[in-house]
């Protein structure tokens, strides 16, 4: 069970956070039922299969591919394959995961924190803005679909 707040991000003192992972991931399927997803990374990828989501919660399932295939797969998928880096950023107990976007989503950067119950407690620090954990728009599958760059509203 994947359970997952999201907020933008202002300002860049997580910036100390060492360097990031370039990721580049794409959608084989959005469906209201299951989304899946390849990801790659320079040496790694995965298959995720997700579930609908209820809340902040859903079942996810991901499962390590071979890179070769990984790639493969990018060249399978709907939409725009969504660019980042991402960084760990550890604050007290928790680990923050910010993803700076890139290409098409350019200028977008999104923190977000697993948690094990949904009502747990997390340290806010100071770069943490709006949470967006129930707007769409700023699902990664939305944005492989509806691009940063394109949003007039």
């Amino acid at each position: 069970m994947e359970i997952e707040r999201k907020f933008l991000v202002v300002g860049e003192p997580w910036r100390g956070a060492g360097p990031g992972t370039k990721i580049r991931q794409g959608y084989l399927s959005v469906q209201a039922n299951a989304v899946v997803r390849v990801r790659v990374t320079d040496d790694e990828a995965w298959l995720t299969v997700k579930g609908p989501t209820h809340g902040i919660s859903r079942e996810e399932l991901e499962y390590a591919i071979p890179s070769r295939d990984g790639n493969v797969l990018l060249g399978l998928c709907e939409g725009i394959v969504v660019v980042k880096a991402r960084y760990r950023v550890p604050i007290g107990e928790c680990i923050f995961l910010i993803d700076v976007f890139a290409g098409d989503n350019a200028g977008l950067v999104v923190a977000e924190i697993e948690l094990a119950h949904e009502d747990d407690d997390f340290p806010r620090p100071e770069w943490l803005a709006e949470e967006v954990s129930d707007d769409p728009r700023y699902r990664n599958s939305t944005l492989s679909r509806r691009p940063y760059a394109s949003w007039t509203d």
